[in-house]
């Protein structure tokens, strides 16, 4: 990967390794029961993740997974806040992106319970105050690809120009309103398993520097878990950890700046490792 710089509350950060980032939900229905947890699981979780290597804790307070039930914008402003809350006394100095794509949420969360990134599921397509919010909050803004809703975004997976020329082609629309609007700090997300079919997510992880290149920014990979792994090999969620790994080290080798995971010491030892058969001397 391409070193990389954040301007994290004016302090500048570089990067000089891929980052683990650990998922924690603060819902009860994600897909993955695993990464789910009550508040007074959170504080623990988040100590643990961090001794483990995460570099950045993403929140989340309302699951994307096809079919979720929608939660209202009071429901999620409370989760973060508590959310937030257990995390900030377990580890006050953890970098925390809050996973949301309401603009509200996200200034709240950042003025009033002090997260660090914004991380938008839907690149500022959802809400069309969502940019100018981040760009007032002055906060990195991790933009990813999506179609649609979690709800209808399984029946939009046609890309005539092929997923990958199409991804790239909407994610600059977004891009470019957020250099418009003066965010400086973008990380990019492909979006793996969201409105793409379980060959088309491949596509993309193969194009992983590519697209990358393209845009000269970092690249984010979220696919722990996800049904393009668990699909194919015929296995469940629970079992998908080794087919995370191995997919994970398909987006190292595709230089991926970030590798956002429920298994943060799994996905540290294998950043390890990556590093490691660059090393000539031991």
């Amino acid at each position: 990967m391409k070193p990389f710089t954040l301007n994290i509350r004016g302090e500048l950060r570089e990067f000089t390794r891929p980052v683990v980032m650990g998922i924690i939900n603060a819902t009860p229905d994600s897909f993955y029961s695993g990464s789910r947890r009550s508040y007074s699981e959170i504080a623990a979780t988040a100590a643990e993740m961090t001794e483990h290597g995460a570099g950045i804790i993403d929140l989340g307070a309302y699951s994307s997974r096809p079919g979720a039930a929608d939660v209202s914008e009071k429901e999620e402003i409370e989760r973060i806040r508590l959310a937030m809350k257990e995390i900030r006394s377990a580890v006050p100095s953890a970098l925390v992106s809050v996973d949301t794509f309401r603009s509200e949420v996200a200034r709240i969360a950042v003025e009033e319970c002090g997260a660090d990134i914004i991380n938008d599921i839907s690149g500022g397509m959802l809400d069309k105050l969502m940019i100018q919010t981040v760009a007032s909050l002055r906060v990195p803004y991790i933009i990813m690809h999506m179609r649609g809703t979690p709800a209808t975004m399984s029946g939009l997976c046609d890309y005539p120009e092929g997923v990958t020329a199409g991804v790239v082609k909407e994610l600059s629309v977004s891009v470019s309103k957020a250099e418009e609007a003066g965010i400086c700090d973008m990380i990019i997300d492909p979006g793996l398993g969201f409105a793409k079919t379980v060959e088309q997510n491949y596509e993309l992880l193969r194009n992983t520097k590519l697209i990358g290149d393209t845009f000269n920014l970092p690249v984010l990979i979220g696919l722990s878990r996800k049904s393009m792994l668990t699909k194919p090999l015929g296995i469940s969620a629970d079992e998908a950890l080794p087919a995370t790994i191995a997919a994970n080290t398909i987006a190292l080798q595709g230089g991926a700046s970030i590798l956002r995971v429920h298994d943060v010491e799994a996905a540290s030892q294998c950043v390890d490792v990556y590093g490691l058969s660059s090393q000539t001397n031991f």
